[in-house]
């Protein structure tokens, strides 16, 4: 890799899986999310093209199914295996998490991607919120339970990474409500304010993460970028959009929204999570939250910046899910 690589607002994950391809040679690779017309697929199709194996994850198997043969279609070569899990049930995670922990190959990256649909109020089989089970419970469990084969991918020149997928929509909110982690009345429910909610429990965690990891396991959450979806016109969402400035009443997005705010292309939306799961000028800054492939840390809104918040979290969560993500074994 030339030290002389820069990436930015306009690049795509192909151009940065491409300046780091040999940081992904050999490397094994977990995605979750990736359907078809996602930042999710588009990360992991390319990292297809030079990792050693890329196990992709939805909650739809048809999707899935669809998803692993647009792959193959486009890297023949790439050796995919496909797992089913709904990360919403927490019974599920352990069921999946057993299924890629009877593999034989280490973990070198697991990449946080899947988020709950924002939408109507919904409860999970165990009676937990759906997007706080999505976003952060399952995804926090999954590490969990993952983590040691995580470790056993760590060399003494490599460490291997865990990377949420988080957004600048973190500031669109007071914080994570810890008291509401496990239950949420449904008259308390704003489905916006929850998906904030969820991505600032992302950025605390992979800050807490870097903290207690102590350089065993590097972690990064990010901001993808602005990308318009099929949730920018879903029925009851794009009033918000538009009172927002970024949809007109077309439903279609705003070429030039008002502030700093820039539309990007699904390829250019994956490409930070390609830096943060693969740029070795990275490793020093464990933690660190990403932005135009870029550490901004300095971004992070004081609330998901507080490391005593970020703590409880933790703990709350460790509670919630029955486990303990401990990395002193």
């Amino acid at each position: 890799m030339s030290a002389a690589l820069t990436f930015g607002p306009t690049s795509t994950a192909d151009e940065v899986a491409t300046g780091f391809a040999e940081e992904i040679k050999g490397k094994n690779v977990l995605v979750t999310g990736t359907s078809l017309n996602g930042i999710g697929f588009e990360t992991a199709r390319v990292i297809a093209k030079y990792a050693n194996l890329i196990i992709i994850t939805g909650h739809n198997p048809e999707r899935l199914r669809l998803a692993e043969e647009a792959i193959k279609a486009d890297v023949p070569s790439a050796n995919i295996c496909s797992l089913t899990v709904d990360l919403g049930s927490l019974a599920d995670v352990r069921r999946a998490a057993a299924d890629v922990n009877a593999r034989s190959e280490p973990l070198h990256v697991l990449i946080h991607n899947a988020a709950g649909p924002i939408g109507a109020f919904k409860l999970t089989a165990e009676g937990l919120e759906n997007q706080m089970a999505v976003g952060h419970l399952g995804p926090f469990l999954l590490t969990k339970l993952l983590l040691p084969k995580i470790r056993s991918a760590a060399t003494e020149t490599y460490t291997p990474r865990v990377v949420f997928v988080a957004a600048r929509a973190h500031r669109l909110c007071n914080g994570v409500d810890i008291d509401t982690l496990a239950k949420l009345d449904e008259a308390a429910y704003n489905s916006m304010n929850r998906a904030a909610q969820v991505k600032c429990a992302n950025i605390l965690t992979a800050s807490e993460m870097a903290r207690r990891g102590k350089g065993v396991v590097n972690a990064y959450s990010l901001h993808p970028g602005m990308i318009f979806t099929n949730v920018h016109n879903e029925e009851g969402l794009r009033p918000i959009f538009q009172a927002a400035g970024l949809v007109g009443p077309d439903g279609l997005p705003i070429a030039n929204p008002a502030g700093d705010r820039k539309w990007k292309t699904i390829p250019q939306g994956a490409a930070t999570t390609i830096a943060a799961a693969f740029d070795p000028r990275l490793d020093p800054f464990s933690g660190a939250y990403l932005d135009d492939c870029a550490v901004a840390t300095e971004t992070v809104a004081a609330h998901s910046a507080d490391p005593v918040t970020a703590a409880k979290l933790w703990a709350a969560t460790e509670e919630i899910i029955g486990e303990k993500l401990a990395f002193d074994f």
